[in-house]
């Protein structure tokens, strides 16, 4: 309760929360770059360009293939995409669809656009490869587009001591 109430006032101070379908922020708002705002919205200290997020996040932060809400979702360097791009999975529809929060992107360029549906095309689902709504023609874009996974918040786990203290309950006691 205390995240999504901190998550309201960070995006209501921010103008970026509405009841509208997903649109991009007034035009007089900062122009926003990807990983500044997913930085921001989400609180996972992550600095430099976006194709760097994966590599900087992996033993840092826990990382997976199954979105969760406040996870930031990766997305390789790709085409026009030569810099990558994150987002911020603000909410879980399926296993296979979410919606996300995000800046800098497409016709929105520097601008936020809220719950932007986006769909696991993969043939694994493992969300290695998406497709993302496109507000100009209101359906998914043609694209699909390469992706690393989810980081999230929490902090990685070594999983070799993890195991270690789990097998070896009476360890270090005589």
């Amino acid at each position: 309760m205390t995240k999504r109430l901190k998550f309201a006032a960070v995006a209501a101070a921010f103008g970026i929360f509405s009841l509208a379908a997903p649109s991009a922020v007034q035009a007089d708002n900062p122009y926003w770059q990807c990983v500044t705002f997913a930085r921001m919205f989400s609180g996972i200290q992550i600095f430099g360009d976006a194709h760097t997020w994966w590599r900087q996040a992996v033993g840092r932060f826990r990382t997976g293939n199954r979105p969760e809400s406040g996870a930031v979702l990766s997305f390789k360097s790709n085409g026009r995409m030569q810099l990558g791009h994150v987002a911020v999975v603000s909410e879980v529809l399926t296993d296979r669809v979410i919606r996300i929060t995000h800046a800098n992107w497409g016709g929105a360029r520097g601008k936020v656009e809220e719950n932007v549906t986006v769909v696991d095309v993969s043939s694994g689902g493992d969300w290695t490869a998406v497709k993302v709504w496109y507000n100009p023609i209101h359906d998914l874009g043609t694209t699909v587009y390469p992706t690393n996974g989810f980081i999230y918040k929490e902090p990685a786990i070594d999983q070799g001591l993890r195991m270690a203290s789990v097998e070896t309950p009476g360890a270090g006691q005589p």
